[in-house]
């Protein structure tokens, strides 16, 4: 064999050697994107205010602090699994409506009505708190947020006049409440819509 064969065959060998090497490593698999994920999230409703249930002894104290009896029109914003509206239909047998933006709540508030035999009284729908007509409303309840509470306060302020509301755990900035409860450690608060307004709450 001459120097120059031999020098070829060594050279095919090392090629050889090293594709096999090439080919035998493990690829890395890459990372799953985190695009398809980021965008399901921001497809999901967004909720204004966070599902929290109102305790039985608070609802007990909103609607003993608002009077709340058999001639009202209970509206409840915000109304979650439907308790406050239905526990004064039952106790009281007045009328309610509440309104939710979360259509799985809504669900459940009519069904929740329906089990305790109320549903002639209390209805629920799915719908923006602020579009909401509440003209027949002569008590609110809220369960809310205080940025959604001062948001709300001017339409509010513009239902007639003795209209009652209720708010568990936040107030409505400088509208002075008429009353405040403590109720094992959690505030509500009750205001009467004036007759006149102050010019410090008409902003």
């Amino acid at each position: 064999m001459t120097i120059k064969t031999f020098m070829i065959t060594i050279s095919l060998v090392s090629l050889a050697l090293t594709g096999c090497a090439q080919t035998s490593t493990p690829t890395a698999t890459p990372e799953p994107s985190a695009a398809p994920q980021q965008a399901q999230v921001e497809e999901s409703p967004q909720l204004d205010v966070p599902y929290v249930p109102t305790p039985t002894e608070v609802v007990d104290a909103m609607l003993k602090v608002a009077k709340v009896g058999k001639n009202d029109v209970l509206y409840d914003l915000g109304s979650g699994d439907g308790r406050i509206p239905i526990t004064a239909a039952k106790r009281f047998g007045t009328r309610g409506f509440g309104v939710d933006i979360d259509p799985q709540r809504i669900q459940e508030a009519n069904a929740n009505a329906q089990k305790e035999g109320v549903s002639d009284l209390v209805k629920f729908a799915q719908q923006d708190l602020f579009k909401t007509d509440l003209s027949k409303a002569t008590v609110i309840s809220l369960y809310l947020l205080p940025r959604i509470n001062l948001e709300l306060r001017p339409k509010l302020l513009q239902l007639k006049p003795g209209t009652r509301i209720v708010s568990h755990a936040f107030d409505m900035g400088d509208w002075k409440p008429d009353q405040v409860v403590n109720v094992g450690g959690t505030t509500v608060y009750y205001w009467v819509v004036p007759e006149e307004v102050p010019a410090n709450l008409k902003k």
